[in-house]
């Protein structure tokens, strides 16, 4: 009488080796659909990035920071990047500001990783969406 059964081995390692005798295709089938459900239930952190120039005016960086209040109230992080075009390298004083500026009208909803920091021609913060916690 054929069974249409498996010998699996469940354990090798154990002294001595477990094996059940099973449906290997239905045993195939219940860990791809346990695999499925874990990897539907976890969280994946989404990065999304508001770029603008040290000299973009103060309602267009309104208008972003709307945006990135958005990004941050779905739980997404939120990478600000100022642009420095040209000779604006050497008037940093003005991208400080204009990104400080952008921070204080987000820095309700956001939390800052780390310091701003100079990558190439950005200067860059990366901001987390506060927890609401009760």
């Amino acid at each position: 009488m054929d069974m249409q059964l498996d010998l699996f081995c469940v354990s090798p390692n154990a002294v001595p080796p477990v094996c059940k005798i099973i449906n290997f295709g239905k045993y195939k089938f219940e860990q791809d659909k346990k695999e499925k459900e874990m990897k539907k239930n976890q969280k994946k952190t989404v990065l999304k990035e508001i770029r603008f120039t040290a000299t973009t005016d103060k309602h267009d960086l309104e208008t972003k920071a709307k945006a990135a209040i958005g990004f941050l109230q779905e739980g997404m992080k939120v990478k600000v990047a100022v642009y420095i075009k040209g000779r604006m390298m050497q008037r940093m004083d003005i991208v400080e500001t204009t990104l400080k500026t952008f921070l204080d009208l987000v820095k309700d909803y956001s939390v800052m990783e780390k310091q701003p920091e100079l990558l190439g021609k950005d200067y860059f913060v990366m901001l987390s969406p506060k927890s609401t916690k009760k």
